[in-house]
């Protein structure tokens, strides 16, 4: 039985929301601005710091700057607060991810969760997507300005793209992780029974990791 959905998803495309409302739909525990809160909680920086690493590769000053600055006491590090980077944040996802796991009943969005718990069983991975003009009409409907919704389409994934290369040497998205890849722009409702009524039709039959995944590194 599962008891993980994972949710890889195209910046716009409403995840967010269909993540928060199956998680209500099944009663189960939310991991999407939690798990930035819980990463927060045990890097002991503010919630900020790790929104601006998530599912971004560092900024070439700041990788160029922390390798210069190595060694160095961080209170008399130029970079200040920013020592919390990528790299610790995904060293942390891959503290949490087990412990979500053990718990189970849970709806985890994004950080790379697909491939962490891609050896779970219980685990039901998920991608979403959507064509350009339904990002850009989800985002518009978020008070997002026209020049400001266009920007995040043609940027965030670009970025997530590069960290799933980099973190886990594998392509974005990586088709063989998931159970099922849906189009948001059938609606929120839609794509919720779909998850929920294909999670069903596929318990018990082979699970996802009995087909070819990719190698990822055992340090990230």
């Amino acid at each position: 039985m599962f008891r993980l959905i994972t949710i890889e998803r195209e910046y716009g495309c409403g995840a967010g929301a269909i993540a928060a409302e199956l998680a209500q739909r099944l009663g189960w525990k939310l991991w999407d601005r939690l798990l930035t809160e819980e990463i927060a909680r045990l890097a002991n920086v503010q919630i900020s710091a790790v929104s601006r690493c998530d599912e971004r590769m560092d900024s070439s000053f700041y990788r160029l700057a922390k390798t210069f600055w190595r060694g160095s006491y961080e209170r008399t590090s130029p970079l200040g607060n920013q020592a919390f980077d990528s790299d610790r944040m995904v060293s942390l996802m891959e503290e949490i991810a087990p412990r979500i796991a053990k718990e189970g009943n849970a709806v985890v969005v994004g950080r790379g969760a697909p491939f962490f718990l891609r050896e779970h069983p219980d685990a039901f991975h998920v991608f979403l997507y959507a064509p350009r003009a339904e990002k850009l009409r989800r985002l518009l409907q978020d008070e997002c300005t026209h020049s400001e919704a266009e920007d995040l389409v043609d940027t965030v994934d670009r970025e997530r793209i590069a960290f799933v290369k980099h973190y886990f040497n594998a392509d974005w998205p990586t088709r063989s992780l998931y159970h099922v890849m849906i189009n948001t722009a059938v609606g929120n409702e839609a794509v919720i029974e779909t998850i929920l009524n294909t999670m069903h039709l596929v318990e018990g039959r082979p699970r996802a990791t009995d087909y070819e995944h990719p190698k990822i590194p055992s340090s990230v």
